[in-house]
């Protein structure tokens, strides 16, 4: 099993930046494994993939709304994922959740195996 904890949500005025973070613990094997992706889930909308990234960092994916302005990371020798979020937008408010996939990056979101709990993000005008 694969524990996915999430962090660093918070209240930002637009144009502020966040930066999250996703600590994967268990009985995983190798976290470089895994491909990690990055969702999000405002109220009345259904869940988005927000930015993938391949098991080495060589190969990653962004949502039309978000490119230019995030940024996904990792560091497989700590088990983490990072997403940068530069220039916020009122629109960017949801629930961010990261999430693992055993076998390649993808942006489908019912590919993925394993799931965190999500941090809020709210950003203000």
């Amino acid at each position: 099993q694969v524990q996915l904890v999430e962090s660093g949500g918070g209240s930002v005025q637009a144009g502020g930046s966040l930066r999250l973070s996703c600590a994967a613990s268990g009985r995983f094997g190798r976290f470089s494994n895994y491909a990690m992706g990055w969702f999000r889930q405002s109220p009345g909308k259904e869940r988005e993939f927000v930015a993938g990234i391949s098991w080495n960092g060589g190969i990653k994916h962004y949502a039309e709304p978000v490119k230019g302005r995030f940024a996904i990371s990792r560091d497989n020798a700590n088990n983490m994922v990072y997403l940068q979020m530069n220039s916020l937008k009122p629109e960017d408010t949801a629930v961010y959740y990261c999430a693992a996939e055993r076998t390649q990056l993808t942006t489908r979101q019912n590919e993925y195996d394993y799931w965190g709990q999500g941090t809020q993000v709210t950003v203000s005008s």
